[in-house]
């Protein structure tokens, strides 16, 4: 039990943002999937867009740092590159 009523709202709040940035993590991890799983070059670009425009949101609202941000996109433009 809080012992306030400012206390009992931040774990309220809390609560939110947790369940809120868990669905953000899990839906940029699914993308990332999808890049590095895809069949062709074409498949796999055409799952990139999404999978950055993901991380860069999940960045803006700092859900994801912006330096590891950074490294997944990098990581799956590399990993695209390297498809053949």
């Amino acid at each position: 039990m809080t012992h306030s009523k400012q206390a009992a709202k931040r774990v309220r709040t809390n609560e939110q943002r947790r369940t809120r940035n868990r669905a953000t993590r899990t839906e940029i991890r699914s993308a990332i999937k999808s890049v590095r799983g895809a069949a062709t070059k074409t498949a796999a670009t055409k799952d990139l867009a999404l999978a950055m425009s993901l991380v860069d949101k999940a960045a803006k609202k700092r859900t994801l740092h912006p330096n590891a941000a950074a490294r997944l996109k990098s990581r799956m433009a590399k990993a695209i590159a390297a498809k053949s």
